[in-house]
Order: C-alpha cells, then sequence, then structure tokens
C-alpha cells in the first residue's frame, strides 16, 4: 500500500482538520477551538535542548496569547508518556533564563505516525525524515492559514516576533490597513493602494485626512497603540 501523499498547506486555504490525542486530552483540531486564532506548532523532539527553551517560553507567554484571544497548540513525533515525562521533567528540574517552575498547560500533540505533520508540510526530509521541523500556523477564527513560519532544527523561535505577527494579523484586519517593516503597536499604517486613479490623485492631494504619500503607490496614516489595542483579541 503506498503512503499518502499530502500537499502542503498554504497561506489562504483552510487548516487541515485531524483528531489526535494529547497531554490535555483528545482534541479535534481546529473544531474545537472556533471563534480563537490558533497557533499550531512543531518542535523535533522532547527531552532536547532548544525544545526545552521554547516550550518554557510558550508556556510563560501562554496567558499573553490568551489576551488575544489565540490558542496554542504544540507538536511532536514523540509519545504521548515521552510528552508527560518531559514536560514534568520542565517543571521539577529545569530552570534557565529566570524561568522555573514552568508548567505548559496547552496542549501537546502526540504525533507517533507522523501523519499531522506531513499533512502540514511539517517534515523536511533535507532536515529530518524522522522529526519535525520547528514549523509555526498562525490560523485565525475561521480556520483559515494566515501565515507561516518555519525554522531549522538548529535554531530555536524568536516569541517576540511570534507575538507581533498575530497582533499584525489582528490589526489588519480590524482595521483594514496593511503594515510595514518591523511595525509595532503605535507606528504608522500602511494604507492600502487605492482602487482608482481619482483616489490616488486624491491621498496624494491630502485630501484624505492624515494621510501622508511619499509617493502615488505608499501612503501611510497613524494609527495609535491605544486604538490598536483596544481592538486586540475581539
Amino acid at each position: 500500500m503506498e503512503n499518502q501523499v499530502y500537499s502542503m498547506p498554504r497561506i489562504g486555504d483552510k487548516a487541515p482538520s485531524f483528531k489526535a490525542k494529547t497531554t490535555q486530552g483528545e482534541i479535534n483540531f481546529p473544531g474545537d477551538f472556533g471563534g480563537k486564532w490558533k497557533i499550531l506548532f512543531s518542535h523535533p523532539a522532547d527531552f532536547t535542548p532548544v525544545c526545552t527553551s521554547e516550550f518554557m517560553t510558550f508556556a510563560t507567554m501562554e496567558e499573553e496569547f490568551k489576551a488575544l484571544n489565540t490558542q496554542l497548540v504544540g507538536l511532536s513525533v514523540d509519545g504521548l508518556y515521552s510528552h508527560i515525562a518531559w514536560l514534568r521533567a520542565i517543571k521539577e528540574k529545569i530552570e534557565y533564563k529566570g524561568m522555573k517552575n514552568v508548567e505548559v498547560k496547552f496542549p501537546l500533540i502526540e504525533d507517533i505516525t507522523m501523519e499531522v505533520a506531513k499533512m502540514y508540510g511539517m517534515i523536511q526530509p533535507g532536515e529530518s525524515a524522522t522529526q519535525a521541523v520547528r514549523a509555526v500556523f498562525f490560523i485565525d477564527p475561521n480556520d483559515v492559514i494566515r501565515a507561516i513560519v518555519y525554522y531549522p532544527l538548529s535554531l530555536g523561535r524568536n516569541f517576540d516576533e511570534l507575538k507581533r505577527v498575530i497582533i499584525a494579523l489582528q490589526t489588519a484586519d480590524n482595521f483594514g490597513v496593511a503594515l510595514p517593516a518591523d511595525w509595532r503597536p503605535g507606528d504608522n499604517v500602511i494604507v492600502p493602494p487605492a482602487g482608482s486613479c481619482g483616489v490616488a490623485k486624491s491621498r496624494m492631494d491630502g485630501d484624505e485626512e492624515g494621510v501622508v504619500c511619499h509617493d502615488w503607490y505608499f501612503c501611510t496614516k497613524p494609527l495609535s497603540k491605544e486604538t490598536v489595542e483596544s481592538k486586540l483579541g475581539k
């Protein structure tokens, strides 16, 4: 019997659905988390140092993600008992960068068969045929994949950036804007390109309040940090 071939999901696709055992019981993903943003992320293996630093960081930041209406869900190709033993060891033994007694409360998926990892393109044979790379899928409340980030086995993720991506995606949706390089709440935002020459001329003439055009295709406007934050998680 031939192995099933999966096409890696892309930005704009519906998140592939699956049922799985986790450290928090069985889940039906993404259906169990309807109405929430989801971060589905994979790690190569339990009881490894880079993964340990990442799980401690994610667990420490979990309340920050909850405030953004975002559910964290982890995955590796290890078994459930390995997951449980590893998370217990993290809580009881590991102290790192001021983090200690860290309890991981979000679900960690058992994926011994690698079915979910293959479904989401988390197995990259050039990196490893038996371990998932550090993939991160950002999935919106409508279960649509909005962003994907990949890291190799040797590189831990930037968690400040992962949180920034969620904030930026929510801001783009809430205010119908685009966001420039290195954007943070409080920075100017980009007004989407004009749909007609008339609108473009209006912007260049300064008729749209607060809009500054650096050229016909590049217009920005202020959006206060307070305004951005008032809509986050909604």
